[in-house]
């Protein structure tokens, strides 16, 4: 393992240790990049919006459903205030239901 750097090192000298690059070899990567950006980003330009179309599809799709599970919550938490009214308190108790089936509670006598 190398030794660590003492913490009076500049930044320029940081990056060099840890990179292995030399101030030409950035300097000539920066350059390159934004040579070629005009040239690379047009051939890219179908992929990011394939990208971005797929994202935004995503959201939509994922902010719906949310929608749809908060109103069904808000019908199960409306038929629960509802039946809770009509009985008598301590009246109420679990009962299993078949899937699909509105039956929550019931009165035992």
């Amino acid at each position: 393992m190398t030794n660590p750097l003492p913490q009076n090192v500049g930044l320029r000298t940081r990056v060099t240790e840890l990179t292995g690059l030399r101030t030409g070899h950035v300097v000539a990567i920066g350059v390159a990049t934004v040579a070629l950006t005009p040239v690379i980003l047009p051939m890219l330009r179908p992929v990011l919006k394939a990208t971005i179309k797929t994202g935004v599809t995503a959201f939509e799709k994922t902010k719906q459903a949310i929608a749809e599970t908060g109103e069904i919550l808000a019908d199960i938490a409306a038929e629960a205030k509802a039946e809770a009214r009509t009985e008598p308190l301590g009246a109420a108790t679990l009962t299993p239901s078949a899937p699909g089936t509105s039956q929550s509670s019931s009165i035992q006598n």
